[in-house]
């Protein structure tokens, strides 16, 4: 089985999120299952910096303002299809924004070459013999392609899987746009790509690929409702059994506390205090009471960090510590650094991405918090787990699917993992920061948890056996 993975960024080249993390880490999970992925990426500059020796395998002379050529080559252990598209990637900034936060005016454009290749790709193949049995777009940036390979007559021979791994992104654009986008006229209706009056990147994928996926059972059902769903939830419906949730995993050979380079590196909870007074020195904190919480995140109200803020007070008068990395909104991000300034020695922040700090954050933390609001999967608790770091997650997406709450049953079963609240409630999340509090002042009960989390399956084994049956049902051969 030969998968195309489509995807506007893949780790550990180019990443501002989850769904980096989940097209580097397929196509490793799913070599034991016999299929051979290989991933269609952007050649931002630092793709095509990483890239060893290539091969030329298709070009086009003039996509969407200029002349563009797809590129085979490896990087960071992956098989690469690179779109070498000057006119469109070679830019400073982020892969959808500008270096002042506001997206690329002609995203919409950028993403369509990315998928119109793929299609081609899909419909001619490797020049040296490899072609798709199936193609996986992700997310919007992804979504013409199934359209495309329509188009072009390849769908009756390739297969294609749609994965949202957020929905709240649509890929929107002007139904003016149809014709410079390659999109067939008849497809703009409430079936097609259409979405409230505009063209909807994420729709065309939903609408035209075999099979639709998302990364957790639970968001899949969430998505299913009005309230979740945020207008996509009627075509998700109308999937039926054609729509399903498989839950992400991570790398353990990444994410691992006993061989991290990035940490001083531990194999059981007695070996965290280690990490955990390494993290307080370079954070410059304090030796607190209570437990050191953790945050690892984008800083938007999705992930419902102003709830957090609110709550902050109450784990500080508790004893506790917040250590935070990340960025987002301007306003969230002033609020926390005036936190930390009224705080020192108990609130601590550090703005922007920085992947080794993650690994020292969360290995150093007692706990990591997730209040999102919604969650479609989540990887940081995933990492908490891994790491021994308690997960404090809302009841939703994938964050209800990975951590079974501490309660007086799962204690007594001794198989509780973290803390649990209902989601975009802060009383539930002022109530949440009790119930740790309260645990971490039980230690052999805390460490418990701990260690409980440490053994949880939190890697790709059982979830790409799903991807992998999910490819197969989509081919479109036996």
């Amino acid at each position: 089985m030969k998968v195309l993975s489509v995807a506007s960024e893949v780790a550990p080249l180019i990443k501002t999120g989850g769904l980096a993390d989940v097209a580097g880490a397929l196509p490793a999970a799913l070599k034991p299952a016999g299929v051979d992925m290989r991933t269609l990426v952007p050649g931002y500059p630092a793709v095509l910096s990483a890239l060893g020796p290539t091969r030329q395998i298709l070009t086009d002379g003039d996509l969407f303002g200029g002349p563009v050529q797809i590129l085979y080559g490896e990087a960071a252990g992956l098989e690469l299809y690179v779109l070498d598209a000057a006119h469109l990637f070679y830019r400073d900034g982020g892969p959808y924004a500008a270096p002042d936060g506001y997206d690329w005016w002609d995203n919409t454009e950028r993403f369509a070459a990315l998928c119109w290749m793929a299609a081609r790709l899909c419909n001619e193949g490797h020049l040296h013999g490899w072609k798709p049995d199936v193609l996986q777009a992700h997310d919007w940036q992804g979504g013409f392609a199934p359209v495309y390979l329509q188009r072009m007559g390849a769908a009756h021979s390739v297969g294609s899987v749609m994965t949202i791994h957020n929905i709240a992104f649509t890929g929107s654009a002007g139904a003016d746009m149809i014709p410079r986008l390659r999109l067939p006229a008849e497809g703009y209706n409430a079936g097609g790509y259409e979405f409230y009056g505009r063209i909807s990147a994420l729709k065309a994928g939903i609408a035209y690929a075999d099979k639709v996926n998302t990364v957790s059972p639970t968001y899949a059902e969430e998505l299913k409702t009005p309230h979740f769903g945020m207008g996509f939830d009627g075509a998700l419906q109308f999937k039926g059994k054609d729509f399903s949730g498989i839950l992400n995993g991570i790398d353990l050979d990444v994410w691992n506390p006993a061989t991290d380079p990035n940490i001083v590196r531990y194999k059981n909870v007695a070996g965290k205090a280690k990490a955990r007074a390494a993290l307080v020195e370079e954070m410059e904190l304090d030796q607190g009471a209570g437990p050191l919480c953790v945050i690892v995140s984008r800083l938007t109200e999705q992930k419902g960090l102003d709830l957090l803020l609110d709550a902050l007070p109450r784990l500080l008068e508790r004893g506790g510590q917040l250590a935070l990395l990340g960025s987002g909104d301007p306003w969230l991000q002033e609020r926390f650094i005036a936190a930390a300034e009224a705080n020192p020695g108990r609130v601590a922040v550090r703005l922007g991405y920085n992947e080794p700090l993650s690994h020292r954050l969360i290995a150093g933390g007692d706990a990591i918090l997730v209040p999102s609001r919604f969650e479609p999967c989540g990887l940081t608790q995933l990492y908490g787990l891994r790491y021994g770091t308690v997960p404090v997650v809302a009841l939703t997406g994938g964050l209800a699917d990975t951590v079974i709450p501490a309660t007086v049953a799962t204690r007594a079963a001794g198989v509780a993992t973290g803390i649990q609240f209902a989601s975009g409630d802060a009383g539930a999340l002022l109530a949440a920061i009790d119930r740790l509090c309260d645990l971490y002042q039980t230690r052999e009960a805390f460490q418990q948890v701990q260690r409980n989390g440490m053994k949880f399956p939190v890697g790709w084994d059982t979830s790409a056996a799903a991807y992998a049956a999910l490819f197969a049902e989509a081919a479109k051969h036996p």
